[in-house]
């Protein structure tokens, strides 16, 4: 079983021409919406999988709520440990999309940070059964550390969207952050860009306790640093749409991989398989993959490049 604390956002998604620059308007199209939100995102991901997963999260008391709710327990996801929060609106995210498929997103977290150490306390009995525990930073800290000390299985850590001040847990056995929050958590002043840079930064959260790290890096793939090496996942070539969840897919396929016994390195060339299939396709949860295009875009293969002694 798979638990994920987290967040559930509606998404409002539009598309426009260009990204606006500070103080630019530009006309975008018809406003859709989509269930979303990082932790909801993961979730819906890791059942269209295979995975048995439970969620623990906060919606609030307007009609938002029951969409959300909704859609997680459409896709098989158990909701018994999410709850309403009186007088406050459920989360929100406001999502541009570029002809590129690049976003630009606003999160309004609304109940999501009402979600606290008690709402995971009350969940311990799931979180101490869960193979794979899924947390990310759309949710407070206290939340986090609280489902983290819980936690019976393997704890993944996606520090996500990258926040100034965030304290991870005392206990990740498994970051998964992309190059923006690698260089937020190393404390870098610019984006790493090479492998060897990220390698780098990589090694650096390693020295401060984290367990493996896997970078996730768009249309380059993935780098996996394991132990004393990395190893690079090129990325498989597909034609972008929206990458909107691209990376909440990634997390979600991760941990089905994990809990069901795969390998690190197996987990993540599934997880990428997964993650691609997601960009082809418009939204968050409308776009994530199934098992069975999972697999086929699998077996076309994805060769890995070995970097010996990436991190001695």
């Amino acid at each position: 079983m798979i638990a994920v604390v987290g967040s559930l956002n509606l998404d409002l998604v539009t598309s426009v021409p260009h990204h606006p620059v500070p103080g630019e308007t530009v006309l975008g199209g018809d406003i859709v919406r989509h269930p979303g939100g990082k932790g909801a995102n993961q979730a819906v991901a890791a059942a269209r999988l295979g995975g048995e997963v439970s969620f623990v999260g906060r919606v609030g008391d307007d009609d938002d709520a029951e969409v959300m709710l909704s859609a997680a327990r459409d896709q098989g996801v158990d909701v018994g440990h999410i709850r309403r929060t009186s007088g406050t609106p459920t989360g929100r995210a406001l999502i541009a999309v570029s002809p590129q498929g690049e976003n630009t997103i606003i999160v309004s977290p609304g109940a999501n940070s009402r979600l606290s150490a008690a709402d995971c306390a009350a969940a311990a009995d799931t979180l101490g059964r869960a193979r794979v525990t899924v947390l990310q930073q759309e949710v407070p800290d206290e939340a986090n550390h609280e489902a983290a000390r819980l936690s019976g299985g393997t704890v993944l850590y996606n520090p996500a969207p990258a926040v100034t001040g965030a304290e991870l847990p005392s206990r990740v056995d498994l970051l998964v952050p992309n190059r923006t929050e690698l260089a937020a958590l190393a404390g870098l002043s610019s984006t790493p860009e090479t492998l060897d840079d990220v390698s780098a930064a990589a090694r650096q959260l390693r020295r401060l306790g984290v367990g493996a790290v896997v970078v996730t890096l768009g249309g380059d793939g993935v780098l996996l640093c394991e132990g004393n090496a990395g190893l690079h996942i090129p990325a498989f070539p597909v034609t972008a749409v929206d990458t909107t969840a691209a990376g909440d897919s990634f997390c979600g396929a991760l941990a089905v991989g994990l809990a069901e016994g795969r390998s690190l390195e197996q987990a993540a060339r599934w997880a990428a398989a997964a993650a691609a299939i997601s960009t082809t396709r418009a939204g968050a949860q409308p776009s994530l993959a199934r098992r069975e295009e999972t697999e086929a875009l699998l077996a076309q293969g994805a060769l890995g490049e070995s970097l010996p002694g990436a991190l001695d």
